[in-house]
């Protein structure tokens, strides 16, 4: 099945210290699915004290989306083939997806 924009999918994430197992959130649309086989991926990071940017957003219902710790948005991008995907933990909350999408818009030039 395709991920949505919104899902909360586990993906491989190559981070400062090699590859690991990370979610992240779906930030492109239904439109680019239909044309294209990879996903564009916005950071979920747990580190929630260094989220000060205006880019970043801590999400509000974490539990609901399939999290198992307060996890922060950032625009920080990447891209996986669908295959890629490990799971789908969740779909964020209507009012946290306005906020990332807020999020896109201010950090995008768009």
């Amino acid at each position: 099945m395709m991920p949505t924009p919104g899902d909360v999918v586990l993906v491989p994430f190559m981070g400062a210290k090699g590859i690991k197992q990370r979610p992240a959130i779906v930030v492109s649309s239904d439109l680019y699915h239909s044309c294209r086989p990879d996903l564009i991926l916005g950071l979920l990071t747990s580190q929630v004290a260094y989220a000060t940017l205006s880019t970043d957003y801590l999400l509000q219902d974490w539990h609901a989306a399939g999290l198992n710790v307060q996890s922060v948005f950032r625009c920080y991008f990447t891209m996986v083939h669908v295959t890629a995907v490990i799971a789908q933990l969740g779909v964020l909350s209507d009012r946290d997806w306005a906020e990332v999408q807020a999020r896109l818009r201010l950090g995008l030039a768009v």
